[in-house]
């Protein structure tokens, strides 16, 4: 207890101990708030960033500085030593845009640290000197220990806060605003200063795509899906050519080992290749597909992460939480507003150098300064009629004549004045006025006098910095889809168990542990239970699998006896949707009933069977056959088809069925190259389990295909998907880079080898195909020239052109022109709703 003061004292008055750390911590809430982690929005800089740059215009002489000098000019201003201050300007200087850098700064790709502040130094941008600085426009505070003036906020004539981005972690609050392109945010202010709707979106050093779908204007809530851009570099290797926003080379190189340990992928080794660009090479394990393994590799691993902005600002000395729309609105308008003080600073300073130059003028002009040679009795009286000999002249000039401006003017040195300088004062006069008349101008466009600032720092600093990270909606991945089988699921039939630690029971199939187990007993029971150690699902289980959610290809069917009544009954069903872990009865609910005969089918086979009737039941025959084809397939609940109201002694395969189901829709999704059942895209045809897939890139390769719907296409490299059909002949027109000329032929496929490419076009750098069909009677509409010399050429084809081998050069169909443009002439769909032309 403190002396003199009683518990209640200490512990409950405002000014006890309770009281006090209310205060102190709301204070140091503050404090943290608005000096340390969240950015102004005036200049789009926190306190460090600002006082860094402010340090460096003080050392500037255009020469590079040792940064552990720049850090301990900084520290005059900071109050919080010089790692924070060295972490800051390096973060600054590794953003590339308001600081040149010289030595071993890091690189944000790989984690590298930048060398020691002594070793590695730094200079203002020509960039950051032409939109950060003015101390004419600049409010300016009393610095941390009083001693020197520090500004409140830069007059930042940039959306910086938006080029640069920031993070940075408060009390109770946090901000994080992703960086968008400079281009881009040049581009948007000019829009927005003209009063038409933009778009902004982050962009990234690290390159990547990213799908801003939901970025809901960088607030609270929104979230955008970063990945880095993985290759097919062969059928055994894939290449990783640049690492998402916020992840280093050694961290992804972690997670894809992490992946690989808890078999959610299968590789055979990860090698770092990074040196000028990024590029981690992964080698797959035998057997495994590539495509699976890059769905895999965005589903497992930090080539593909989530980021949730949080754009939180300082307005008038509170957090406001704003979207990225305000922010530029609001750096564009700042911007605006300090260009006009500018103009305005700038038209005082010609007033009164206007004001001056014509004073100097009268003065010699009119021989004022003899004043000067006359016998006055005091300086003052010398003065005063300097003054009045100026009276006739007063209405020339803007505004009143002050002492100041009389004894400066006596202060220029008297000499014979030539009629030159006369001459001279007139011209400067003369300019002064023209200057002036500009200014006036500026200040009355001030619109297009900021969009004309804007452009020309496009045009002065916007080459090389061009968007890096491509704009792309992702597909969702389903992890289980393409987790790769890295589980044993072992059954006890008898007993009624499955799970991966019965393994001195049957091992029934390898899956991923993202799966689900679908399990049938002969009671009738059937249960959907995720993999685990040991799961009971009911005595005398008849058949497990793994479950496909929405599967209505595979088919059950089964022959069941009624418990209650003796009947049975047969059934055809799809299990396409379930409650996990719940018991589903497949029969009519009696303890007693009992499944005879029970197949799972893939494609909905219906296969015929042999019932054998007890030979103690009254049923004049004994045996008869059963088809299961003329069967409907109804829901799991359905009763089902009655077969025998007589006991059954068994139920033997008759024959195989095939299958009752039509042949697979498919679609090609061009958005995200798809293969799909979902009706995404364009319609490609029915498609039985022994059809091909022909697909033709703009290279010039040409591949077939199986149907595996986990295939993935670049839709941008695409020029013709569609169901193969090998008596169909492919008509191409490719570019001959070399002779400069454009050939055409006719082929048919003659390969058969699945999965691989093989160039149709001749070979050479530059070479490219332009056009591809797989119409009977192609029409190439051929467009020269440009303007009043346009003209289009129609060419049949079909009419001059013999099919040939694949591997044939082709015939010479026109030179090559920079204004030269082909397609296809339109033709009708097939029945199906087939077309050859994308």
């Amino acid at each position: 207890m403190l002396k003199g003061k009683s518990n209640e004292q200490v512990y409950n008055n405002d000014t006890g101990v309770h009281g006090q750390y209310k205060t102190w911590f709301l204070d140091y809430a503050s404090y943290v708030i608005l000096e340390r982690a969240v950015p102004a929005i005036e200049d789009g800089c926190k306190p460090v960033q600002r006082r860094i740059l402010h340090a460096m215009k003080e050392m500037d002489d255009g020469r590079f500085n040792k940064v552990a000098n720049i850090i301990g000019q900084s520290m005059q201003y900071h109050p919080h030593g010089d790692a924070s201050i060295g972490d800051a300007l390096v973060n600054l200087g590794q953003k590339d845009l308001l600081i040149e850098t010289q030595g071993n700064w890091g690189d944000v790709r790989t984690g590298d640290a930048a060398a020691a502040p002594r070793y590695i130094e730094a200079r203002l941008s020509k960039f950051a000197l032409e939109v950060a600085f003015n101390n004419k426009t600049t409010d300016w505070q009393l610095s941390y220990d009083g001693r020197k003036n520090e500004p409140v906020t830069l007059p930042m004539k940039f959306p910086l806060l938006l080029a640069q981005g920031v993070e940075g972690i408060a009390v109770g609050l946090s901000t994080k605003i992703l960086p968008h392109n400079f281009c881009e945010l040049i581009e948007a202010s000019i829009k927005y200063l003209k009063g038409k709707k933009y778009e902004i979106y982050p962009d990234f050093q690290t390159g990547g795509m990213v799908d801003i779908t939901n970025y809901n204007e960088g607030k609270r809530g929104g979230k955008v899906r970063v990945r880095a851009l993985i290759e097919e570099f062969d059928k055994k290797t894939l290449l990783i050519k640049n690492v998402p926003y916020g992840v280093t080379t050694g961290g992804l190189i972690d997670s894809i080992i992490k992946a690989n340990d808890q078999g959610k992928i299968k590789i055979r080794k990860v090698t770092d290749n990074t040196a000028a660009e990024v590029e981690i090479q992964v080698d797959l394990a035998p057997g495994i597909s590539p495509d699976i393994t890059i769905d895999a590799l965005y589903a497992f691993t930090d080539c593909e992460v989530s980021i949730s902005p949080n754009a939180c600002v300082i307005v008038d000395q509170k957090p406001r939480f704003l979207g990225v729309h305000e922010l530029l609105a609001t750096a564009t308008d700042n911007t605006r507003d300090l260009l006009k003080k500018e103009l305005e600073i700038r038209l005082a300073e010609l007033q009164e150098k206007w004001h001056y130059t014509s004073l100097e003028k009268i003065f010699f002009e009119e021989k004022i300064y003899k004043e000067l040679e006359k016998k006055h009795e005091t300086w003052e009286k010398v003065l005063e009629a300097i003054d009045k000999a100026f009276t006739p002249f007063k209405k020339q000039l803007k505004r009143p004549i002050t002492r100041e401006d009389i004894v400066k003017l006596t202060e220029k040195p008297v000499r014979r004045i030539y009629k030159l300088d006369i001459d001279e004062l007139n011209a400067q006069i003369k300019g002064l006025e023209a200057d002036i008349k500009q200014v006036h101008h500026d200040l009355a466009n001030l619109v297009e006098f900021a969009i004309a600032y804007y452009e020309n720092l496009l045009k002065k600093f916007g080459k090389g910095r061009e968007r890096k990270t491509e704009i792309r909606p992702f597909e969702a991945i389903q992890a289980k889809h393409v987790a790769i089988a890295n589980t044993k699921v072992y059954v006890n039939w008898a007993d009624g168990f499955i799970g991966t630690s019965l393994k001195k029971d049957e091992l029934a199939f390898e899956c991923s542990d993202l799966d689900d187990i679908i399990a049938f007993t002969r009671r009738g029971i059937m249960k959907v239970v995720r993999v685990g150690e040991k799961v009971y699902i009911g005595k005398d289980i008849i058949h497990v699998a793994v479950f496909q959610k929405n599967d209505e290809r595979t088919t059950y069917n089964m022959i069941y006896v009624d418990g209650g009544t003796g009947t049975s009954y047969a059934k055809r069903f799809n299990v396409t949707g379930i409650t996990r872990d719940k018991e589903y009865d497949l029969s009519r609910g009696n303890d007693k009933s009992k499944i005879h005969y029970f197949t799972a089918n893939a494609n909905g086979e219906a296969e015929s069977v042999t019932i054998v009737l007890s030979p103690n039941c009254s049923a004049r025959n004994k045996q008869f056959d059963f088809y299961f084809e003329e069967l409907e397939i109804k829901g799991r609940s359905a009763q089902g088809n009655q077969v025998t109201k007589y006991p059954i002694k068994n139920v033997k395969l008759k024959e195989a069925g095939r299958s009752t189901l039509s042949a697979i829709k498919l679609w090609f999704d061009d958005k995200f190259g798809r293969l799909n059942t979902e009706q995404k895209g364009t319609y490609l045809g029915n498609f039985d389990g022994t059809e091909k897939l022909l697909v033709v890139y703009n290279d010039g390769n040409y591949e077939l295909t199986d149907l595996e719907l986990t295939q993935r296409f670049d839709p941008e490299k695409i020029l013709l998907v569609e169901k193969f059909n090998p008596e169909k002949v492919i008509t191409a027109v490719y570019l001959d880079n070399d002779k400069l000329q454009y050939n055409v032929k006719r082929f048919r496929i003659e390969t058969t080898t699945l999965q691989s490419r093989f160039l149709f076009i001749k070979e050479g750098a530059g070479n490219r195909l332009e056009v591809v069909t797989t119409d009977e009677k192609p029409v190439l509409l051929l467009h020269t020239g440009r303007g009043t010399q346009a003209r289009t050429q129609k060419i049949k084809i079909a009419g001059f052109v013999e099919v040939m081998g694949w591997k044939a050069v082709g015939n010479k169909l026109a030179d090559f022109s920079k204004s030269t443009e082909m397609e296809w002439e339109q033709t009708e769909k097939d029945d199906k709703g087939q077309t050859s032309l994308f």
